[in-house]
């Protein structure tokens, strides 16, 4: 599965036979994006298509020296499996 960053559209996309499967954000500031809704075509949910989203999202702002804020209920989630991501969240919004 490849990960697309659609900067224009404010989102991570995975493009699937079932549709597409994406996480959306704001960008607050010049440095934080606030990653708050994540969609996956019901068909295509328990597949990890979810992980792959997060872990793309979270890989491009490690590359770009950005925070994340986790606002949607399923980045949140992820992120406390995933505590080795935690440097990357924005200060005050844990």
């Amino acid at each position: 599965m490849q990960v697309k960053h659609e900067e224009n559209n404010q989102r991570f996309v995975v493009r699937l036979p079932e549709g597409e499967a994406e996480l959306g954000y704001a960008a607050q500031g010049a440095d934080v994006l606030n990653l708050h809704h994540t969609f996956v075509p019901d068909s295509a949910r328990g597949q990890g298509v979810g992980d792959v989203l997060v872990s793309g999202a979270l890989d491009y702002a490690r590359q770009q020296g950005k925070r994340i804020i986790p606002s949607c209920p399923y980045v949140a989630a992820w992120m406390q499996k995933h505590p080795e991501h935690n440097d990357l969240v924005a200060q005050g919004s844990a």
